[in-house]
Order: C-alpha cells, then structure tokens, then sequence
C-alpha cells in the first residue's frame, strides 16, 4: 500500500505544477520525481513465468498472463511457445517455435531470475510439450501451474491430439495444479461432466490419476446462475462460485485465472490460499470488462495490490 501512496502523492504534485508549462519547470518537476526515486528504497519482485503462445489480438496468451503478473505486483517473465495470428474472431493461423528455441527460453530465464511459480498455457505439439516438460522438471521446488488449453474460444485447435497424452505422461506428474475447463476435464478423465457433483468427481479422478490438484473450472455448465469450479489436492476440497456476467466477452478468462493463481504462489501464498485470491480476481476482471475497438476485453488492473 505504502508504494500505492507514493505513487498518488506524486501524481498529486504533478497536477499541482500544472499550470506551470515552461520547458524549465517541467524539467524541475522531473528532476524532483527521479529524485524522490533514488531516494525509496527499492522493493524486490516476486519472478514468475509464463510459457505460452502470443495473442495478437491482446486478450489472452501470454499477454494476458504478463497483465495479470504485473497487476498483482509480480515480474512477469515469458516463453513463447507459438506465434498466433488472431483478432476476437478467430485464429487465422499459428506458427509453432521451435521446441530447442522453447527451452532455451524457459533455461535462460530459470538461469537468471528466482522464479517462484511458472504456468503454462498453448504448448501446441508434443514436441513443445516435452521440451518444456524436461525444463520444468530439471528444476527442484518450483511450482508450476499447468493450464491445458486445448481449443480456443472460437474453436481453433491449439494443442494436436498427440500432444495430449504427452501432457498427461510427461507435464502433469510433475505440476502443482493444472486448471481445466469442463471440455478439457472431459478429456483428462474420459467421462461426461454436466453437473456441479461430476466436476467434483471429474477433479478428484484427476488428481488421483496424475498426482496433482486440481481445479475444473464449471464456466461450461449450463442451466446455472453461477460459474462453479471444484478445487480439490487430496486433503481440502473447494466450490468457488461467482455470478455469471451476462453479455461479457470471456475471452482470455482460463489463460488469466491461472496466471493469477501462477502470481499468487510467487508472492509465497500456499496453493488454496492461492486458487481462493485467483478467483475473486478473475470475477472482478470479468465484472469490469471494457470495450476496445468494440470487442469486450478484461479489467487486468480491477486488483488493488500495492
């Protein structure tokens, strides 16, 4: 909070000396911020990282995931793992980065910065999926979120059938917690989800089939007033519940939930405590989408994080 209030302060003292408009009292109001600046000492952020493909359209991917990073006070760091060409109508096309490309980036930043939680998002081919798989792995206590995104809003496909089983062999052993929606649960189980108790059935199958929690995220589940996702890691289950927002794009919702749970184990919350902050952040997010160039976008900055 204290950095919030420096922040106001200055821009305070900036709308004060507005109506001062020569080159030399700017310059002075400059000079005066920079050195209130020197004077602060300096606060640490937490590391986090995601890999995942590039939105061009801004809404979801591994943009959506550095707004999120940034707006609950965390550095976001990248890998991407795929070029996409796409605006809120669709995906046009997709370019794969070469899995070798794809580790070095996660190395070189797992070398140079403390990273405390990684995610992962669109890893597209099995040879991304294992690539990224054996850089994770390498690297002893670090908690990693694993979001199976699988298919797009407008239903282009975004990780190959045959990536499928690679994931579940050689990712999800290893993950902290992998977020899926009520379609990719479908496919991680084997078996039909339509109701609030199946999704509970469908987290814990998870999680005892691959070792990791897990939370199926209920946005699917018709005939409800609420989007209702089951959280459970073998020891506490959870029902977070939020109102649906009629008329809200939900473009980029799945890929910021788990970048928000990704920020919140890298400010050193536990993985409950974590999943609970996620969800009322991605419910505000949703509940404060804007507009932009007529398409519905999140409200990345709703949090208050000083």
């Amino acid at each position: 909070m204290r950095r919030t209030a420096d922040c106001c302060q200055r821009t305070a003292f900036v709308r004060n000396c507005a109506p001062t408009r020569t080159i030399e009292s700017w310059t002075l109001i400059c000079v005066k911020i920079l050195s209130l600046g020197k004077m602060t000492n300096r606060k640490q952020l937490n590391v986090a990282l995601t890999i995942a493909g590039s939105d061009s359209g801004g809404g979801a991917g591994i943009q959506a995931d550095l707004k999120t990073f940034s707006a609950l006070g965390v550095h976001g760091t990248s890998a991407i793992t795929c070029v996409t060409a796409q605006n809120p109508s669709g995906v046009r096309s997709i370019q794969p980065v070469r899995p070798a490309i794809v580790r070095d980036q996660i190395d070189a930043i797992l070398d140079g910065f403390p990273v405390r939680a990684a995610k992962t998002g669109m890893l597209y081919s099995a040879a991304i999926v294992k690539a990224v798989a054996a850089s994770l792995r390498a690297r002893k206590g670090l908690r990693v979120v694993v979001d199976p995104v699988m298919v797009a809003t407008s239903g282009a496909r975004l990780l190959q059938p045959n990536a499928v089983r690679v994931l579940q062999d050689e990712l999800l052993p290893w993950a902290a917690l992998v977020t899926p929606n009520v379609p990719e649960a479908e496919i991680l189980v084997d078996a039909r989800i339509r109701t609030i108790e199946d999704s509970r059935e469908a987290a814990r199958v998870i999680h005892k089939r691959f070792g990791c929690a897990a939370l199926v995220k209920g946005g699917h589940l018709t005939g409800l007033r609420e989007a209702v996702d089951l959280f459970t890691d073998g020891k506490t289950e959870l029902l977070l519940s939020a109102r649906f927002v009629r008329g809200i794009s939900t473009h980029g919702t799945g890929c910021t939930y788990s970048a928000a749970i990704t920020a919140w184990l890298a400010r050193g919350h536990d993985l409950t405590r974590a999943v609970i902050c996620a969800k009322g952040y991605i419910a505000g997010a949703i509940a404060g989408s804007r507009k932009a160039g007529g398409h519905g976008v999140l409200s990345w900055n709703f949090s208050g994080i000083g």
